[in-house]
């Protein structure tokens, strides 16, 4: 791409035709500038085949407000639709609608209501919601789900694989299997979601977080070629980075060649005053070599140094690789509970890919329309009732039990507050016959998730550091059910409706099948 193209490629036309053709008939019917409002939200976790999710964290929204401040129609982004022609050759948009969008094709009269970064959240909960006019809540629909889906989705990947790995640091290192740039959004996601370092040089260094990494086998294999084999190698490695020294020990054979000489440099590190950092295992039965790998270096007096594990790592694997370790480890004088605190985990592909569930159906779907002043719902019929949307201005809430511990998502009404009720009825969100109440002293605390972002194009969130929204995970972690956490089968986390909500849902639901029928 010329670098004369990306701001086309990347700005305001980073969506889809149809949002285009659709704001031009808007356009043409006087509804343009009509307020609408949209709710994005996700219809499931990621099951990636052997295992699921039962959680996700919320990611992508500062990129996508950053985004929002620069995209404008430019001159040249006019001329390129004036140029499009339809199926009869005529050209495919006005000169009258191109004149607003060259006036008003921007995002200053979006409002926008969202669920901070970090948190985390559930299927069917609104995560952004968008006010503004029709034709230009519209044109944001394409950029705000790529912003958001992909980031949600890698940033749940992360949590997942370091609540598997049980808080070991863990590494995110797959820039050179992710998809284009997508690699930067993937790692600041993965950071999100748990990753303590990432090996991309670049956006570690815009984020703050020092990039992280070891070496390659190349390096070794270039001095073998050269007559100073993986020891000189080694050496080599040694005397440039003494107190950074993370030797890479599968070139040649791991136990047999690979970690005695890594602790023969090692110990003349040691004799220098310096202290070695680790060794790393990327082939093989990751379990076993770690064992055998630890076991000679407590020998050698290296009991602290780290032994990071790569190659094809999720949170499924590093699941067997913990059980196996404490089921082996004990055989072979090796504390298990030592081994697995000083693993370091290398994730690189199935992390960048989110491999198994590579997208994230987030939606975005239309719920209200001003029409005389007033907001009147829309509504969407589907043959699947689980794919019908909830109408309406809404609230989102967080109830939590007597333990503090998360037990529901509700939504409301927008003028409903559940704090001030007495009782709560928790309705399904698609079963008539599936409900609970809760009193209200069985509940311990009412959260309201979505917080003011965008206010007619004016910022109002505060972006939180990596920092922070880590903090922010934990905590919400922390507040869920272990059930709801497992690596598989997870129990399932309530998203429910009011009262109120349901009726309205319903009477809509009737309302339009009888317009279908009549």
């Amino acid at each position: 791409m010329k670098p004369s193209d990306r701001p086309t490629a990347e700005g305001i036309l980073f969506t889809d035709q149809y949002q285009l053709t659709m704001a031009q008939l808007y356009f043409r019917t006087g509804l343009h500038e009509r307020p609408a409002q949209f709710d994005h939200f996700f219809r499931s976790y990621p099951d990636y085949g052997l295992h699921q999710a039962g959680f996700c964290v919320n990611a992508g929204l500062e990129w996508l407000l950053d985004w929002m401040q620069e995209a404008h129609f430019r001159e040249e982004d006019i001329a390129f639709l004036r140029g499009q022609t339809g199926a009869t050759g005529e050209r495919l948009f006005g000169d009258d609608f191109l004149q607003w969008l060259r006036t008003s094709g921007d995002f200053r009269a979006i409002t926008m209501r969202a669920v901070p970064e970090g948190r985390v959240v559930h299927p069917n909960v609104p995560l952004t919601v968008v006010r503004g006019p029709l034709a230009l809540a519209q044109i944001l629909e394409t950029p705000l789900l790529n912003h958001l889906n992909y980031q949600t989705l890698i940033a749940t990947k992360a949590a997942r694989i370091r609540e598997s790995g049980q808080g070991q640091l863990l590494m995110e290192f797959g820039l050179r299997r992710a998809q284009g740039k997508g690699a930067n959004a993937g790692a600041r996601a993965a950071l999100i979601g748990g990753a303590d370092f990432s090996s991309n040089a670049g956006i570690s260094h815009v984020l703050g977080y020092p990039p992280k990494g070891t070496h390659a086998h190349s390096m070794i294999q270039a001095f073998m070629v050269l007559g100073e084999g993986e020891l000189g190698a080694f050496r080599a490695y040694a005397d440039v980075y003494p107190d950074d020294c993370l030797l890479l020990v599968d070139t040649i054979d791991t136990l047999q060649s690979g970690v005695p000489n890594a602790i023969t440099v090692f110990e003349e590190l040691r004799r220098k005053g310096h202290k070695p950092v680790g060794i790393r295992l990327d082939s093989g039965d990751l379990a076993y070599l770690g064992i055998q790998a630890a076991r000679m270096l407590n020998q050698a007096g290296f009991s602290d140094t780290r032994i990071v594990l790569s190659n094809q790592l999720d949170e499924l694997v590093i699941w067997q690789i913990i059980t196996q370790i404490q089921e082996e480890a004990p055989r072979y004088g090796i504390d298990a509970d030592h081994l697995i605190g000083r693993l370091v985990y290398g994730v690189g592909t199935r992390l960048i890919t989110s491999e198994g569930h590579s997208a994230l159906d987030g939606v975005y779907k239309l719920v209200a329309v001003q029409d005389q002043g007033e907001w009147v719902p829309a509504f969407k019929v589907s043959e699947a009732r689980s794919k019908v949307p909830n109408p309406a201005d809404k609230g989102v809430w967080r109830l939590y039990d007597r333990r503090d511990k998360a037990v529901a998502d509700l939504l409301s009404l927008a003028d409903e507050d559940p704090r001030e009720m007495d009782r709560v009825v928790l309705h399904h969100p698609t079963e008539h016959t599936k409900y609970q109440t809760l009193k209200r002293e069985e509940i311990s605390e009412i959260e309201p998730l979505l917080v003011d972002v965008l206010s007619e194009g004016r910022v109002l969130y505060d972006a939180p550091s990596i920092h922070k929204m880590r903090q922010r995970r934990e905590a919400d972690l922390e507040r869920l059910y272990p059930g709801v956490r497992r690596i598989m089968n997870p129990h399932i986390y309530h998203v429910s409706l009011t009262e109120r909500l349901w009726n309205l849902k319903e009477e809509l639901i009737h309302t339009a099948r009888e317009g279908r029928l009549s």
